[in-house]
Parts: structure tokens; sequence; C-alpha cells
């Protein structure tokens, strides 16, 4: 399940930080070839611990709307639910009904941007 979303936000998140990417990897110890194939989706977001390192190089800070979008992106680039939502199990048991009303009802991208807003607001 490459999306390549995580990828995306890698590069977008150095290139806001003003760094080439050896500069990035330079700085903060990572080999440039695979730094290059994650920005690309052609290698999966690395293991957690590494994934903290990434943020923190690029400026992260635990708990921001930029880390959590990170570390989801990662999730879901690994085809895997975000941790936050495996250990909660009122969520867990509501998933699957939520995501069946999705795929059946067929949702256009408006209503989906609109539902997405009334949860933010819930």
């Amino acid at each position: 399940m490459n999306t390549g979303r995580f990828g995306e936000l890698l590069k977008e998140y150095r290139i806001r930080k003003g760094l080439t990417l050896r500069e990035f990897c330079i700085q903060n110890g990572f080999d440039p070839g695979n730094m290059s194939k994650m920005e690309r989706g052609l290698l999966p977001p690395p293991s957690h611990e590494k994934m903290e390192k990434l943020a923190q190089g690029l400026g992260l800070r635990p708990g921001s709307p930029e880390w959590d979008t990170f570390f989801d992106a990662a999730s879901l680039e690994r085809g895997q639910l975000p941790q936050y939502v495996l250990s909660n199990e009122q969520l867990l048991q509501k998933l699957p009904i939520f995501l069946r009303t999705l795929n059946n009802r067929r949702i256009t991208p408006e209503k989906l941007d609109e539902l997405i807003e009334k949860l933010k607001k819930a």
C-alpha cells in the first residue's frame, strides 16, 4: 500500500527546513541514497526509533500537528493503523462501521471534506 504520502511529507518538511537532501543527511547521520528512496516512495518508512530521529532532524515537535501527520503517514504507508487508533478500544469497535459506511456510500471528495470538517469540530 504505497501511497507515497510519507515520502512527500518527508521531502516537504526537509525543504521547508531549507536543507538539501545531502545536507540533511550529513547533519543527521542518514544515508542519502536511502533517504532519496524514502522520499520517492521506493523504501518504506523506517522503525519508530528512526522515525523519531527523522522528525527531530526536521524540527518537528512531539504532539504538534506536523509530528502527528508525519507519524500517521508513516503508519498508513506501512499499511498499518496508527498506534493511537489501535490502543483506543472504543474507536476500534466503531472503525469498521465507519469504513463500511464510507465504502458503501461511495462518498464524493467534497462530501468527505465536509465530513472531515464536522469531525474536527466535534
